[in-house]
């Protein structure tokens, strides 16, 4: 099982503004889950999201 990180956790790694990770999930550039109130981000789907802005 992979490991799922928070929108913080993502912005952290990314070095980029929490509000930006909402917008690209809500644009459907990243892929996350939402469980309640909260979205997760699964590691695969974020070394993706990673592959692809690389192109």
């Amino acid at each position: 099982m992979s490991k799922l990180y928070t929108p913080q956790e993502v912005a952290d790694i990314l070095q980029l503004k929490k509000t930006t990770v909402y917008s690209y999930i809500r644009d459907g550039k990243l892929t996350a889950a939402k469980f309640g109130k909260e979205y997760r981000i699964d590691e695969l789907d974020l070394k993706a999201f990673i592959d692809n802005a690389k192109k």
